[in-house]
């Protein structure tokens, strides 16, 4: 199973908001398309939040910012 990338599941996220503007999308390939939307959302979130921790714990190891105290 292939890994896409952030920038190619938002690029695919984008194909697939702009089909469900379609008017003319019958009602299965909206709810095929939604469904698709949706994981491609959940992965694009999964994604930064990942990194984010990476860069929280990163600037947190080398002393920048104690994310724990700002947080409060």
């Amino acid at each position: 199973m292939e890994t896409k990338t952030f920038e190619e599941n938002l690029k695919r996220l984008e194909e697939v908001v702009r089909s469900l503007e379609n008017k003319d999308i019958s009602l299965e390939e909206a709810v095929k398309n939604y469904t698709i939307g949706l994981e491609l959302s959940k992965k694009c979130y999964d994604i930064l939040n990942t990194n984010e921790q990476l860069v929280v714990q990163k600037m947190t190891e080398s002393g920048l910012v104690d994310m724990q105290r700002d947080k409060e």
